[in-house]
């Protein structure tokens, strides 16, 4: 770091199975690796989530995330639903906004049109309906999520975090992020950006995301080996290799 200049604070936004806990050392150890490095970081709970007061909406979890920057412009690290709310937050509050890093997410949740999101919500909210809890929901899911090899220690982690959701939450995230579309606001994105794909993400793709890339000014693209759709948990070295090397190139 540059004698005299210190980087932008970190705030982690977890995905619609997550929460703070997920970038803790319980999860992928981000914020310590972040804080190792000597960045100021943060894990939020986004609105709805352990026990964190707010909308749950795409635009309450912004309101939230701007709420906690403070003054000063902060880099936004987003793993799915979260980078998604980081873009929300680089679209209505640019100014706020000193970097992003953008993890198995996308610009908009599927193609356009509505009726393939109806059909994605009542496809995940049907283990609900039938009543066997997030708990038995996140044993279902999870599995699909990670990749192939992926250990029992990050499937453990995962089926724990998404337990702990309050089912209202997931229900009312579901709907706000099959209603999310920021494709349009992509090329007014002005700040170093990385966005991090996953080879065996089959939620957000790397051709998805790679496109998406391709859309914001500058941005720079790489995929994670050997990685599901929780890859910071599934690959944390390789996830935390490729984010401190682009904190310390781009904020010196």
């Amino acid at each position: 770091m540059t004698a005299g200049r210190t980087r932008p604070r970190v705030l982690l936004l977890h995905g619609i199975g997550g929460g703070a806990a997920i970038w803790g050392a319980s999860g992928s150890g981000t914020v310590a690796a972040l804080e190792a490095a000597g960045c100021a970081t943060k894990a939020l709970d986004l609105p709805g989530y352990g026990g964190a007061p707010g909308t749950t909406s795409i635009a309450g979890f912004a309101d939230a995330v701007l709420q906690a920057a403070g003054d000063a412009p902060v880099v936004l690290v987003g793993h799915s639903m979260g980078g998604m709310v980081a873009q929300e937050v680089a679209a209505v509050a640019p100014q706020r906004v000193a970097g992003l890093v953008l993890l198995c997410t996308s610009a908009a949740f599927g193609p356009p049109g509505g009726s393939w999101q109806a059909q994605f919500v009542a496809e995940r909210l049907a283990p609900l309906e039938a009543g066997i809890g997030m708990a038995g929901m996140a044993e279902r899911l999870v599995p699909g999520l990670v990749a192939p090899q992926a250990g029992n220690g990050p499937r453990r982690i995962a089926t724990q975090v998404m337990s702990a959701v309050p089912e209202a939450t997931y229900r009312r995230a579901l709907v706000a992020i099959a209603a999310f579309d920021r494709r349009e606001a992509l090329a007014r994105i002005g700040v170093p950006t990385l966005v991090v794909a996953a080879e065996h993400d089959r939620t957000a793709a790397p051709e998805v995301m790679r496109r998406m890339a391709d859309r914001i000014p500058g941005a720079e693209y790489t995929c994670l080996a050997d990685a599901g759709h929780i890859a910071n948990v599934e690959q944390p070295r390789a996830f935390h290799a490729v984010l401190l090397d682009f904190l310390t190139r781009r904020f010196p």
